[in-house]
């Protein structure tokens, strides 16, 4: 509230209590003290903004830091406990979110670092390429920082909050039945079968919220790949949970009824309710059931075992599945979404990558049902189209790592025990590495290899997003159907867009789908 007390009375208040006392209805000695007042109002509200402003100055530099202060980088703690939040979420709740970063570069330059408060943390913010593939690739110097609030609603034991020998190990045990090929090749019939039903099944729904049933597909995808499991009332309950979770991913940690923060604590509580009664039942039936061929993610985490012995206990395996199931399926419908509807918009991207589809069935074996991996990996349009949506939307703005001990970077200091945020959204929109950064344009990678840390989706190092070819493979096999067979026609192209938790039409893209071929 305070924040506003001073530009409205100088924009709006003073400025009429001074016409009005320029009209010679007052005596002289009123109108003299009623300017002192004023004065004295408008100057103490100036010295309290001040003093407030100096608040987090004084603590987290002057106090804390002593003379290393004089080396931090330029930038704006903000005010008290709140510090650049504010600003931040005013930016992204409006229609212009890039104004957050573009005011400390019309303040402080474009020197790509910045000192900022941003949840609840003094931090440093990075936005040059060459600085961000440092930050993310350093583990010697940084660590994963993820703010607390962040920390409660994902898990303290995910791969966001364990130390980096235990993501090592887990990373192992995950990334290659995620991600490796020959899961990937046993996936594809899998998300092929559910992207053919579901197309169809929209084509007959009339009017309906497409990223919602994107959403409910990809959750679908990771369900079976994680749990084996297809029960619908399961994944409706966990699915919408993990909706109520995301919003308050990125909000202010006020746990205050009403507040996204607290919402999204409660929805944490569900999702471990119900993994706990999951995980509990897979035990019971591990050692009661003599062991199949067939595994799935839960039984690789109640398996595994390190070399002395030890295995995973449940608050370990609740929270990596928190993490894998919410990630492992809002990046891949939210980017499928805007895929399809920036191909949409653009009939002549859309042509060419139709075609190249064409080109593939028709070079296909006749006795070949469906697609293969060896014909996604030949979709080199299809993944230009993919690499631009991922660059132009920028799924995950930003990443959180942590100084471990004063870092040096570009003439500044890092201080120990800082936050860095890694700031994806900037570095795709840099003009200098994409021209017209803010047209879809999958042209553009042709001939173009970008360089390390110019693309960041998945993000870069040691902490990389390990499920980023099976995102990458479900987005390609629901184009190929969709472009091969399908046109989609949006209710409200011109509905207000949302940033947080990620960026969206405000109607969840209303649309009607409709078969264009047999």
């Amino acid at each position: 509230m305070y924040m506003y007390m001073t530009e409205s009375l100088s924009k709006t208040q003073f400025v009429w209590l001074s016409r009005l006392l320029s009209q010679d209805q007052f005596p002289m000695e009123l109108v003299g003290f009623i300017w002192v007042v004023l004065v004295a109002i408008f100057g103490g509200l100036l010295a309290l903004r001040w003093l407030l402003k100096s608040v987090n100055v004084w603590f987290y530099e002057t106090y804390k830091l002593g003379d290393k202060r004089f080396s931090l980088p330029p930038g704006d703690l903000g005010w008290p406990f709140i510090g650049n939040m504010w600003s931040f979420l005013r930016a992204f709740k409006s229609t212009d979110p890039d104004s957050f970063m573009s005011s400390f570069v019309t303040r402080f330059g474009r020197t790509g670092i910045y000192k900022a408060f941003m949840f609840g943390n003094p931090s440093v913010i990075v936005t040059l390429p060459e600085t961000c593939r440092r930050v993310l690739t350093d583990d010697e110097n940084f660590k994963t920082g993820w703010p607390t609030s962040t920390l409660e609603l994902i898990g303290k034991k995910s791969f966001i909050g364990i130390s980096d020998e235990e993501h090592r190990r887990l990373r192992r045990l995950t990334a290659s039945p995620v991600n490796g090929p020959e899961a990937l090749s046993i996936y594809i019939r899998y998300i092929e079968d559910n992207v053919i039903s579901a197309l169809d099944k929209w084509t007959g729904m009339g009017q309906f919220e497409f990223l919602t049933e994107l959403r409910k597909l990809t959750f679908k995808i990771i369900m079976y790949i994680f749990l084996s499991s297809e029960s619908e009332q399961v994944m409706e309950a966990l699915e919408r949970e993990y909706t109520t979770l995301n919003y308050g991913v990125r909000a202010l940690a006020i746990n205050v009824p009403g507040f996204a923060y607290h919402k999204a604590r409660k929805a944490r509580k569900k999702l471990v309710a119900i993994f706990q009664t999951i995980v509990d039942e897979r035990r019971a039936q591990m050692k009661n059931c003599p062991p199949t061929s067939k595994k799935d993610m839960m039984d690789a985490l109640l398996d595994v075992e390190d070399e002395n012995g030890r295995r995973l206990n449940d608050e370990e395996i609740i929270d990596v599945l928190v993490m894998y199931l919410n990630a492992g399926h809002e990046s891949s419908g939210h980017i499928t979404m805007w895929a399809t509807l920036l191909l949409q918009a653009h009939p002549e991207f859309f042509q060419k990558a139709k075609s190249e589809q064409e080109l593939i069935v028709r070079n296909r074996p006749p006795t070949q049902e469906g697609l293969t991996l060896k014909e996604v990996k030949q979709m080199n349009y299809l993944s230009k189209v993919i690499d631009e949506t991922l660059r132009l939307i920028t799924f995950s703005l930003t990443v959180f790592r942590e100084a471990k001990a004063d870092v040096n970077i570009n003439g500044y200091t890092i201080p120990k025990g800082w936050k860095v945020l890694v700031w994806f959204r900037t570095v795709h929109l840099d003009s200098e590495t994409y021209p017209e950064p803010e047209e879809f344009n999958p042209s553009r990678w042709d001939g173009f290899t970008p360089k390390a840390g110019t693309h960041l989706p998945f993000g870069l190092g040691s902490h990389m997003c390990p499920g980023n070819d099976l995102a990458k493979l479900e987005i390609a096999i629901f184009l190929h159907y969709f472009l091969l067979n399908y046109e989609l026609e949006q209710t409200n192209p011109g509905c207000r867009m949302m940033y947080l938790p990620h960026s969206r039409p405000k109607d969840n893209c209303l649309a009607k789908i409709r078969r264009v071929s047999p």
